[in-house]
């Protein structure tokens, strides 16, 4: 009797802690939330992030594949590190802001990993471009609060950011890290 109950007792704590979240996330702290990234630029490492974005979320940790997440982002509040950066990454060579404002990541499947990591597959929008990508998120709890993280590696080539004079990867690099670290909440 005793070994039976010493072997449950772990599985009864996680099916405890699994129940803690009784409800998904459905709204992101923007306030405490960031999408950043960097790249080389003449080999020197350079950093940069959106000031605005929004994002549907319905998110329960201990159902992920159920999840339904989609997030925009506004390509004009770039902050590419000075004012003549910003005022250039938004022209028709690079983001093209003015004909393609926003930036849209759809997620397609979540699927758990390891406890409190999943991997997230979708198709991301720029430029009127979508592609495929896949990366890996965590999950931290923070109280009924939860914080989603990940990041991937994008391709400008693939997106036609840095058209014409900025097509070659000399002076830009082809590779730029986009980070996220998203705030959610239960909602209301």
């Amino acid at each position: 009797m005793k070994t039976a109950l010493k072997n449950t007792f772990p599985l009864a704590v996680l099916a405890l802690a699994m129940q803690t979240q009784a409800a998904p996330y459905t709204a992101i702290v923007p306030a405490k939330s960031s999408v950043t990234f960097s790249y080389k630029q003449m080999g020197v490492a350079m950093d940069g992030r959106f000031k605005k974005f929004a994002a549907q979320v319905n998110f329960d940790p201990a159902k992920a594949e159920q999840a339904k997440v989609s997030f925009e982002v506004d390509l004009a509040s770039v902050d590419a590190g000075s004012s003549e950066a910003d005022d250039e990454v938004v022209t028709k060579s690079w983001f093209n802001a003015a004909a393609f404002p926003k930036a849209q990541f759809v997620a397609k499947q979540i699927k758990p990993t390891a406890l409190n990591q999943y991997e997230v597959q979708g198709t991301l929008s720029i430029k009127g471009l979508a592609r495929e990508v896949k990366f890996p998120m965590k999950h931290t709890a923070q109280g009924k609060d939860g914080l989603l993280t990940g990041g991937f590696t994008l391709k400008r080539a693939d997106y036609s950011i840095g058209e014409g004079m900025w097509a070659k990867f000399d002076v830009v690099a082809n590779d730029i890290q986009v980070n996220f670290s998203i705030a959610t909440t239960l909602g209301k």
